[in-house]
């Protein structure tokens, strides 16, 4: 993967809520205290400029803080956010023009669901990473289907950092790295929380866990 080090795609990977939040940034810095590693930008508004600004200070947040920072599905802001890369669902911009606007530097995920053909596609089409769910019923895609842990494992010879996302928590996580997920990807287990940090906190623990078995 020119110009992407997968070693740094591992870890709790929090993904922000999907709407405006006065204390966005607060949150995230509270995410990446309690040992939060990738962040994604999802935001759906159609206010480009408090979009663009909401982007950029979580931009320069993460870089200060070795962490990775994502944009869902739009490649034009993580390119004018200064972001590490962009995050590609079934219904967003193909991977093949968004790489051709972010060059080999950044990152591009792509939503696999619970579809391996989709998954082999995307890693042909040089995709960085593959990301796989819902695993558990999600209040914030409760509609998503269906997917089981075996897909960790099937898509393991593909030979890209994969993420599993859809209802984890803390509580029912370690399966999952254990099934071969080299990040958990959660909304609501850390922003709706009373305290965020020590939410994410609790997943980062999961992946020194799994190191010691």
């Amino acid at each position: 993967m020119p110009g992407v080090d997968p070693g740094r795609l591992r870890g709790l990977y929090v993904i922000t809520p999907g709407r405006p939040l006065p204390d966005l940034t607060e949150r995230v810095a509270l995410a990446l205290q309690g040992g939060a590693r990738i962040v994604q930008y999802r935001d759906k508004g159609r206010d480009k400029a408090r979009r663009y600004r909401e982007a950029k200070a979580l931009a320069d947040l993460c870089h200060r803080r070795d962490a990775l920072f994502i944009v869902n599905d739009d490649p034009v802001l993580a390119l004018e956010s200064d972001a590490d890369g962009v995050h590609l669902g079934r219904d967003d911009a193909p991977l093949n023009e968004a790489r051709r606007l972010l060059g080999h530097g950044r990152i591009i995920g792509v939503s696999c669901y619970a579809d391996p053909a989709r998954a082999e596609a995307a890693a042909r089409t040089g995709a960085d990473y593959l990301a796989f769910g819902r695993f558990h019923p999600s209040r914030t895609k409760p509609e998503a289907v269906q997917a089981h842990p075996e897909l960790l494992g099937q898509a393991r010879p593909l030979g890209r950092p994969l993420v599993a996302i859809g209802g984890i928590t803390a509580e029912n996580g370690g399966p999952l790295v254990a099934a071969g997920a080299d990040m958990l990807a959660v909304v609501e287990a850390v922003f709706s929380a009373a305290d965020i940090r020590a939410a994410a906190t609790a997943l980062s623990r999961l992946f020194s866990e799994e190191s010691r078995t």
